[in-house]
């Protein structure tokens, strides 16, 4: 794990120093809005219980293009909450998009790319998952921002390529909802960013 940590630093590292032009690096943070499985599916109940579903990420970038392209590597730990049937279910991640961003006008910018994730830990409700089907996947973000000088704000939405559950035995539990769980990411992210 310290490996894996170490590793994504130093290419974060080696990225700013190969970056020319518009370039740099910097801190983010912000709001998930996350429903493992399927995002829009769940959207109905999800807005008469707007924070069951709210999450946090908070992490590292590196940027590095020409004035109208550019490229966005990011390594954040990411906490998730979904509900299942009434029941929590909490996921911790390391999350690692990489970036392709198009300059449009004045602030605004957009950008895609592939999110490569590795799941740390995962309860439902109070019971740890250690059977989730891939510890690693991949997904897919795509958004928008906007620079205001050496702050960022973007909202992107995120959604696993792979279908990836975990299960657990019930034993002397009750009331615990599905057996199974989606683990797979499928959510909005706002986050507030700033260069260093």
């Amino acid at each position: 794990m310290k490996k894996t940590i170490l590793a994504a630093f130093m290419a974060l590292y080696g990225f700013y120093g190969m970056a020319q032009g518009d370039s740099g690096f910097g801190i983010k943070g912000g709001l998930n809005y996350n429903a493992n499985g399927d995002y829009f599916e769940s959207a109905g109940d999800a807005a008469r219980n707007p924070d069951r579903n709210v999450g946090y990420h908070i992490g590292i970038f590196g940027k590095f293009g020409a004035s109208k392209v550019y490229v966005r590597p990011e390594l954040m730990y990411t906490k998730t909450k979904s509900d299942y049937d009434g029941s929590d279910f909490d996921m911790s991640k390391l999350d690692a998009p990489v970036l392709l961003g198009i300059n449009l006008v004045g602030p605004l910018h957009v950008f895609a790319g592939p999110s490569f994730q590795y799941i740390l830990e995962t309860e439902f409700d109070g019971v740890t998952i250690d059977d989730v089907e891939n510890d690693f996947s991949v997904g897919m973000n795509i958004g928008a921002g906007v620079n205001l000088g050496k702050l960022g704000i973007d909202l992107r939405y995120e959604r696993g390529f792979n279908d990836n559950e975990a299960s657990f035995i019930n034993t002397n539990i009750t009331n615990l909802g599905p057996s199974r769980i989606d683990t797979r990411p499928d959510q909005l992210i706002l986050s507030l960013s700033l260069t260093m």
